[in-house]
């Protein structure tokens, strides 16, 4: 059966994240559920990474198995036509080897956290980015995240529940970058490793907060990564500001 890569964006509002579950919608489901009313069964889809609920993405990966060869132009038009109205589009297609995979032949995550740094309310980007009204310095915040670049024991940084089998993670990226756009004043967060543990972003972005707003010095972020201590972690900031911005591979199918 001929695979597929699937480059997709999606607004996470709507669902309870990427994975499909059986009560509650998904953007996994929402695919399949397209892709199987271009065929007899609907196929199964693997992604890069999964998502939580109310988080987007700019890039996120899949593939799919199809039953018949596609030109690629020709699905990506068919899969958008099947979606609509749900926020999420097919934005690239390629044919990929049988032993292409979206998660394990990656080969590293980006991700682009968006916090705006105002007193009025977000009303054109809200559930696009997470408000804080205080001003937040932005050095200490980046003297804080060099703490954290490079091989660590991040089981500070990641959710309770997470199922990863180690909490020893390679970040290769962190950088805070004041932003202005049209919404208002921004702070972007831009984030890379490998892989990532279960919440590691929005636990970063929430306890580097609390750097920006003086209630935490940047050592004090040292010392709760050193702790391996979950509880040592500050508050995790919303989902709301989240996207999954791109994936890695060792050749880029759509290009």
């Amino acid at each position: 059966m001929p695979r597929y890569a699937l480059k997709i964006e999606y607004d996470g509002a709507p669902f309870s994240g990427w994975q499909r579950q059986a009560e509650h919608p998904s953007v996994q489901q929402a695919i399949e559920e397209a892709l199987g009313r271009l065929q007899a069964s609907a196929p199964r889809i693997a992604a890069a990474g999964r998502t939580d609920a109310g988080v987007h993405a700019l890039g996120q990966v899949a593939h799919a198995d199809m039953a018949r060869d596609w030109e690629p132009f020709r699905l990506l038009e068919a899969v958008n036509y099947h979606l609509r109205p749900r926020p999420v589009a097919v934005i690239a297609a390629a044919p990929v080897a049988e032993d292409w995979h979206a998660r394990f032949s990656a080969t590293g995550r980006r991700y682009l956290f968006r916090l705006l740094n105002r007193r009025a309310p977000a009303a054109l980007s809200a559930g696009k980015v997470w408000q804080v009204r205080q001003p937040l310095a932005l050095e200490p915040m980046r003297q804080a995240a060099g703490f954290l670049l490079g091989r660590h024991d991040f089981t500070t940084f990641r959710a309770s529940e997470c199922q990863a089998e180690s909490p020893v993670r390679t970040l290769d990226r962190l950088d805070i970058e004041e932003a202005e756009t049209p919404f208002g004043p921004e702070i972007h967060f831009h984030v890379a490793a490998r892989a990532f543990l279960h919440s590691q972003v929005r636990s970063f972005v929430g306890t580097l907060e609390r750097v920006g707003a003086g209630a935490w010095a940047p050592d004090d972020v040292r010392r709760a990564l050193e702790a391996r201590d979950r509880a040592a972690c500050g508050p995790v900031c919303p989902p709301q500001g989240l996207y999954l911005a791109g994936v890695g591979y060792p050749a880029d199918p759509f290009t």
